[in-house]
């Protein structure tokens, strides 16, 4: 998997997936996946709010079916959210059939036509079908935050290299939670006082 930024051949090669939001103004589209988790998620919200950025939360159907209070206040305090399968499946692994059904289920939870793969694996013809029904939302810069020995000054230089329009990836999820917290505040003052925008994907 590539890390921090994904190379624009690969974005060339799956021109059906949104890599970046086409836009000329300064805008970054921050996007966390995994969740929600009724602890660390509402941290999230909470250092959005200072900033007043909007982003986009990836959830999974079952955190979501657990933790419903949480997926509200999402929704609540104007962010928008997307379907990320019901059981976090890897589609590389997993027959289409299983695939499909699982994001089915989630659509139970989450009322939303934008859609990111776990892992951002997913197979050709899983995606052509998804497509038929989801914008298939990937990224260009990911933060690692999951990594366990993360170069946390690192990661935020590598962050800091977003260009107009970049979609940005961080989780909150449990794995990420040390992590995002250094991260996420350092990121979020940086990007406001360059100037950037930080705005929810759109659906349409």
């Amino acid at each position: 998997m590539f890390k921090y930024r994904i190379p624009t051949i690969l974005q060339r090669l799956f021109p059906n997936y949104t890599w970046k939001v086409k836009t000329n103004d300064k805008q970054l589209f921050l996007t966390f996946d995994d969740g929600p988790h009724p602890e660390i998620t509402p941290w999230v919200l909470e250092q959005l709010s200072i900033f007043g950025a909007k982003a986009t939360f990836f959830c999974v159907g079952d955190n979501v079916r657990k933790y419903p209070k949480t997926y509200r206040q999402i929704i609540a305090e104007g962010h928008q959210t997307g379907n990320h399968t019901y059981h976090h499946l890897k589609g590389w692994t997993t027959d289409d059939l299983t695939y499909f059904a699982d994001v089915k289920k989630a659509e139970g939870y989450i009322n939303s036509n934008l859609f990111r793969p776990p892992y951002g694996r997913i197979k050709s013809s899983q995606g052509a079908m998804l497509n038929k029904e989801y914008k298939i939302i990937m990224w260009d810069h990911l933060s690692c935050d999951y990594e366990k020995k993360l170069n946390i000054d690192y990661s935020i230089e590598q962050m800091k290299k977003v260009k107009n329009g970049s979609i940005v990836v961080f989780h909150d999820s449990e794995k990420s939670f040390e992590n995002l917290k250094q991260l996420l505040p350092q990121l979020l003052a940086y990007y406001c006082s360059e100037g950037y925008q930080l705005l929810a994907i759109p659906q349409n």
